[in-house]
């Protein structure tokens, strides 16, 4: 049995809040408030989430421009602090739809926003907001991605930004975009959750405003990847996705792709048979949706102690569960865990597509793989995989799931000599290491930076 879950119908009853057009509601207790008068997360009678509500929804022939901005129509303003951002690759992998069998495939690689991920897109709204209300310190927890948006759209708008972040848990190329665009960055003694209460604190004791995806307006942002699928997928190939899959971490693109395709069918853009079935995919170390999903759970619990490679996707405690869990249910989707090393295996192919994507993002292939072999997905589907981050974010996870250097005299003829048997010479190289992985010397070799180089050598002398 289905359990009761939060109210996410659209009506067309404008309240007297409404502020041109739009207006804040609650999803549990339907209480609606004017969306700019005051700063607030959550509801003031129940602490329920919030939704941003519109009178007019447009359809796709009211969208014009591209980025972002092109769905103004469908946003609270004209243009917000903006980099620009979206538009991003709908990309064809021939060779991954292939090998996973389905009848279509696309990734939809939101890596390739300005600071390299999705975020962008729910920062573009969000930092407008924070003007729109006058604040000028902006907050976030994050596990990185967030907190390079944040700090990027913060500098663009010339606001202070603060970020917190798990101690010794974020990749070190997403510290460094917070770093170089002057955020000050708090590393805490904890993990994600335990950064987030602390900014729902902050913001609470009016400190600075808060910029995570409890923010309902960060969703508005992120929605407009559902409209740019839709959009794309429908123009190549005259019809919508049957399924998208997507990484869950705190469950906002969730939420906001399911938002997306609630206004399209209420403006009669699209008929609720056309919407796509949300299928969330997250790793098995940091799993409580797809708990609350394989348990029919109305909520998530909270999971204390996470851990993953895939680092964007380390959240114990997904606050906008109550959105998602709806939007995963009530599209005929599902929701599955995936192993680290199914991630590694899935960025690696998705990079053999010419694809580069951190770990994260990886878990949408990985996951529909697992899907697709266990019959949840059929093979006549078409499919889109979100993946949410560029592999620059980790450049040390992408080091560690690509190929090794080898290394070679000073000469063309030992390049030459290297090369002329690629497979069987580097691949013996590989397989001696593997084997000998357990061997006394080779660790300490290794961990030198000998390693490679000594079974190389060890391999040419026996030719």
């Amino acid at each position: 049995m289905v359990p009761t879950m939060a109210d996410l119908q659209l009506t067309d009853d404008v309240p007297p809040v409404a502020d041109d057009g739009v207006w804040l509601a609650c999803i549990e207790c339907g209480e609606t408030f004017a969306p700019f008068d005051e700063i607030r997360y959550t509801c003031d009678h129940c602490d329920g989430l919030l939704e941003v509500r519109y009178d007019d929804l447009p359809t796709f022939d009211e969208f014009e421009g591209s980025g972002v901005w092109r769905y103004n129509a469908a946003l609270p303003f004209e243009k917000g602090v903006t980099l620009p951002e979206g538009d991003t690759p709908l990309h064809e992998v021939p060779r991954l739809k292939e090998d996973i069998g389905v009848d279509a495939l696309r990734v939809k690689h939101e890596g390739m926003n300005p600071t390299g991920s999705f975020k962008d897109r729910g920062m573009t709204v969000g930092v407008r907001v924070a003007q729109e209300v006058g604040v000028d310190r902006l907050a976030c927890a994050s596990t990185g991605n967030t907190s390079a948006a944040l700090a990027a759209y913060g500098a663009r708008g010339g606001m202070e930004t603060l970020v917190l972040l798990p101690a010794g848990k974020v990749a070190a190329g997403k510290i460094a975009q917070a770093s170089l665009h002057r955020a000050r960055i708090l590393e805490v003694d904890g993990n994600f959750d335990e950064c987030l209460d602390i900014v729902q604190d902050l913001a609470a004791r009016g400190e600075a405003y808060l910029l995570n995806s409890l923010n309902p307006f960060r969703l508005e942002g992120q929605k407009t990847i559902g409209l740019e699928i839709m959009e794309e997928f429908y123009a190549d190939n005259g019809e919508y996705p049957d399924r998208i899959v997507l990484p869950v971490g705190n469950a906002g693109n969730t939420a906001a792709l399911y938002k997306c395709f609630r206004e399209l069918v209420k403006a009669g853009a699209i008929t609720e048979e056309q919407v796509p079935k949300l299928t969330g995919v997250q790793a098995e170390g940091a799993a409580p949706m797809v708990e609350a999903i394989e348990n029919g759970y109305e909520d998530t619990r909270r999971w204390e102690d996470v851990e993953t490679r895939a680092t964007a996707i380390r959240i114990g405690n997904p606050v906008n569960a109550p959105k998602a869990l709806p939007g995963i249910r009530e599209t005929g989707g599902t929701a599955v865990a995936v192993s680290d090393e199914e991630i590694t295996e899935a960025q690696r192919d998705i990079a053999g597509e010419g694809v580069g994507v951190e770990p994260a993002s990886a878990a949408s292939v990985a996951g529909l793989r697992k899907l697709r072999r266990e019959g949840e997905v059929d093979s006549d589907e078409s499919v889109v995989c979100l993946t949410t981050g560029h592999l620059l974010k980790d450049p040390e996870a992408a080091a560690e799931a690509g190929n090794e250097p080898e290394p070679v005299a000073n000469s063309t003829e030992a390049v030459l000599d290297l090369i002329e048997e690629p497979s069987s010479v580097t691949g013996t190289i590989r397989r001696q290491a593997s084997k000998a992985a357990d061997a006394p010397l080779v660790p300490a070799l290794v961990a030198s930076g000998l390693g490679v180089a000594y079974l190389y050598r060890k391999f040419r002398s026996k030719e």
